[in-house]
């Protein structure tokens, strides 16, 4: 059976880790254990883990021409994404991010973004062919707001679903809003676009109604170790989460979108498919890293929760 065909549209930066005790407030200096600089950014992570998961996966992104580019290019293709519309920029330099993790695994995170910021929807003209042909579109907000409105517009007008992973959390319009399949943010995320602080799964329901009121089919609100919920059909389902010590949070939320996209993208429902998507962000929190902790298909397959 030919697989679905997965277009994912985002960013691609080069994480730059450093384990440390504790956080460190502002101002202060601190010494960290170990240093790692790995690939990352939402958008690769994302690709990368629809691509590790079974997808047919599709990226487009824009990277600096530089060392950071050239290298993420090489590693996009070894995992086999389709890279035809990965654009290099010789105007900025690729996105990089600095990551401190703590001893509970918890992390700070600043990004730089550099070409991502100028992925622009000028630039995606010649993709549309792509993006219409795409059987799912997968989206963050590590690329210019515009650019994610211009590939939502396309999508819906051609009945396409959108999922959209609204990190960065920062607001967004009910005209991008209304053009999304399922919505993804986590408690942070949700509570940016609703003004109701999510602490429990009742608040998260609530912020969940209140984001469906806003005109997105399908709500899926993150909560870290105590699952997810979803709105689906305006009915609300717990997932639980699967019982791991985490290591590095890093990219449990790339993760968990890659592998919700696959699912979907292999018919199962929204249930077995944010169920699917626990289990793979399960694994990968229990790795350091962004993409080096992202599992493949065969085992999150052999995972037993």
């Amino acid at each position: 059976m030919k697989k679905s065909k997965i277009t994912v549209v985002g960013s691609s930066n080069t994480d730059m880790v450093i384990k440390a005790d504790h956080l460190p407030g502002p101002g202060e200096t601190i010494l960290g254990g170990t240093f790692f600089m790995n690939p990352g950014g939402k958008g690769a992570n994302q690709a990368v883990a629809a691509a590790r998961l079974g997808g047919d996966v599709s990226f487009i992104c824009k990277t600096g021409d530089d060392i950071f580019g050239r290298q993420s290019l090489q590693l996009f293709t070894e995992e086999g994404i389709n890279t035809s519309f990965l654009i290099s920029d010789s105007s900025h330099p690729s996105g990089v991010a600095l990551i401190t993790v703590d001893k509970n695994a918890e992390n700070c995170i600043v990004v730089a973004s550099g070409a991502n910021a100028a992925l622009n929807p000028s630039d995606l003209i010649k993709a549309r062919e792509m993006i219409i042909q795409s059987s799912m579109i997968l989206m963050q907000l590590e690329i210019p707001l515009d650019t994610v409105g211009y590939v939502a517009a396309i999508a819906f007008e051609k009945n396409i679903p959108v999922v959209l992973n609204p990190a960065p959390a920062c607001m967004l319009p009910d005209s991008l809003l209304s053009h999304i399949s399922i919505l993804t943010p986590n408690k942070t995320e949700a509570e940016m676009l609703t003004g109701i602080k999510v602490h429990n799964i009742e608040s998260a329901k609530e912020a969940a109604q209140k984001i469906r009121d806003r005109g997105v089919k399908t709500v899926i609100i993150t909560l870290g170790s105590k699952g997810a919920i979803v709105l689906h059909d305006n009915v609300f389902s717990h997932i639980p989460s699967c019982p791991v010590t985490a290591l590095d949070t890093t990219a449990a939320g790339d993760t968990f979108n890659g592998a919700l996209v696959v699912a979907l993208s292999e018919g199962k429902d929204i249930l077995e498919a944010t169920a699917y998507a626990c289990k793979a962000a399960a694994i990968s929190v229990t790795r350091i890293g962004a993409q080096a902790s992202i599992p493949y298909k065969r085992e999150v397959d052999a995972f037993i929760v």
